[in-house]
């Protein structure tokens, strides 16, 4: 008798690349929301702030050294910009990561995948990265640990659910 080569070999699928970095955008700005929303009320420094801090990555540090956090449209566009690259970048890691680990298959998987890979960027960004980049320690705390939290899981839920409904029907998982 001879088995199927599908049950002697496990299936190997790629991430579906243009779901997560829709995923990964759509979940940056969910997170751009989350800290112009926190920043203008709970911190002080006003909604610019975080614009503030990560614009210096290109620009060079004198940026994050104001003494108002004004708006500046050459630095939120930066800003921006940079914000929304990373999203896409890190959209495209964690279908890279869910994949072959089946970590999409499930929206509890998703949701728990997203968490830990939030929390993991926010230890990277927020403790390895500061090293380099001191003044993105003033970031640290609850609120910005909440919204990476918030970033991993919207994108591990988004591209749980765009790439299952992506999925040509009757196509094998």
């Amino acid at each position: 008798m001879e088995l199927p080569l599908r049950s002697l070999h496990a299936e190997r699928r790629a991430p579906n690349w243009p779901v997560a970095a829709v995923s990964g955008f759509a979940a940056g700005a969910v997170l751009m929301v989350l800290d112009l929303l926190w920043s203008s009320v709970a911190e002080g420094g006003g909604p610019w702030r975080t614009s503030h801090m990560i614009a210096p990555i290109f620009t060079g540090p004198d940026v994050a050294q104001p003494s108002n956090f004004s708006f500046s449209f050459g630095i939120v566009s930066i800003a921006l910009a940079v914000h929304y690259v990373l999203g896409i970048a890190f959209g495209l890691v964690l279908a890279a990561i869910m994949v072959p680990l089946r970590l999409d298959s499930s929206a509890p998987k998703a949701l728990l995948t997203g968490a830990v890979f939030g929390l993991v960027l926010y230890l990277i960004n927020f403790h390895g990265m500061a090293r380099a980049f001191p003044w993105l320690a003033e970031l640290r705390g609850w609120p910005t640990i909440a919204a990476h939290l918030v970033f991993g899981v919207v994108a591990a839920l988004l591209y749980w659910n765009l790439g299952r409904t992506a999925r040509i029907p009757g196509a094998a998982r």
